[in-house]
């Protein structure tokens, strides 16, 4: 198996400026130095995290979606983040990757921030998606979805795991940046996976403080990159042999729970 080599971006977002903020992360994109197979953008990374999929929601064919494929066509990189999008009757919080073909694969978001009433706009993602990248399976996730273990949970069967990585891009609050750093840290150790969380630099429009503290980590847990309160544009490159000895040596997901999630 290959290993990948993955660039998160950590930035912050100009408020509701999806002209600027494209802008920005062309610039950039178009400055990085190393080869990179995936580029993680964070959370409603063109508008900033707002409640206003009335104004600010476009179609798939919108302008962010055709610059997020031309940019994975001229970096060569699939590339991943999330946006509002129209789907049917409500909006939805999709993640949307791209990859340098300009393929398209999409997850929305299954659980909708409660506590900002997310719910009384967006629409409930259906279904979760798992997505190859040089043979990795890659599980993508939103930002409240840390929260919930079942959703993220891999699975083990005919000597197979369903995923390699987790990924997670995130809006998620300074104020409780404790909670995002413990929850990355569990869902690799309680997965035996990669996970890779991206999140936001700034002040909102709102008011509420992002100190990123945008991670990688082992599937043991360990912190192999983290970075907070600063702009910070990093590549990583995971290697997937540590990742198949542990399994083969921790033999743990042979006595995960089969269980069955009701969509």
């Amino acid at each position: 198996m290959q290993n990948i080599q993955i660039t998160t971006v950590q930035t912050a977002i100009f408020w509701k400026n999806k002209t600027k903020n494209l802008e920005y992360l062309s610039g950039i994109l178009a400055n990085l130095t190393a080869k990179q197979d995936l580029i993680v953008l964070a959370e409603m990374f063109n508008t900033g995290f707002t409640l206003q999929p009335e104004n600010y929601a476009e179609e798939m064919n919108g302008p962010t979606i055709k610059w997020l494929k031309q940019m994975a066509e001229k970096t060569k990189s699939t590339i991943v983040g999330s946006l509002m999008v129209n789907d049917e009757q409500k909006s939805v919080n999709r993640l949307v990757w791209v990859s340098p073909e300009r393929e398209i694969v999409y997850y929305d978001k299954r659980h909708l921030f409660r506590l900002g009433d997310e719910q009384c706009y967006f629409r409930h993602g259906e279904k979760p998606v798992c997505v190859d990248l040089k043979g990795w399976k890659i599980k993508p996730l939103i930002c409240y979805d840390l929260r919930f273990p079942v959703w993220s949970k891999n699975r083990f069967a005919n000597d197979n795991y369903e995923y390699d990585l987790l990924l997670y891009v995130a809006n998620w609050p300074a104020s409780r940046s404790n909670v995002w750093n413990t929850l990355l840290s569990a869902r690799a150790i309680e997965n035996q996976c990669y996970v890779v969380g991206v999140n936001r630099i700034g002040t909102d429009g709102t008011g509420v403080d992002y100190v990123g503290d945008s991670s990688v980590i082992s599937p043991k847990g360990n912190i192999l990159y983290h970075a907070a309160n600063t702009e910070e544009i990093n590549t990583i490159t995971l290697h997937y042999t540590p990742l198949q000895r542990f399994r083969e040596m921790f033999t743990v997901g042979k006595d995960w729970d089969d269980f069955t999630i009701h969509y």
